[in-house]
């Protein structure tokens, strides 16, 4: 079972770890602004889709 583990590595110096949080956040950070303006563009898409609907309803 040991054999399995050995690929992990804590580091005793904690320092280590900030450079990994800090590419954690900008990672993060960059995933919600991503998700922001996908669901911005799709209501856009999605408001854009029901004017025509309704236009095409007023024709009809």
């Amino acid at each position: 079972m040991i054999t399995m583990m050995e690929f992990l590595y804590f580091p005793e110096d904690k320092s280590l770890y900030i450079p990994a949080v800090i590419t954690l956040i900008i990672f993060v950070t960059g995933a919600i602004v991503t998700m922001s303006l996908i669901k911005k563009a799709a209501k856009k898409e999605q408001q854009k889709f029901e004017q025509e609907y309704q236009d095409m309803d007023r024709h009809d």
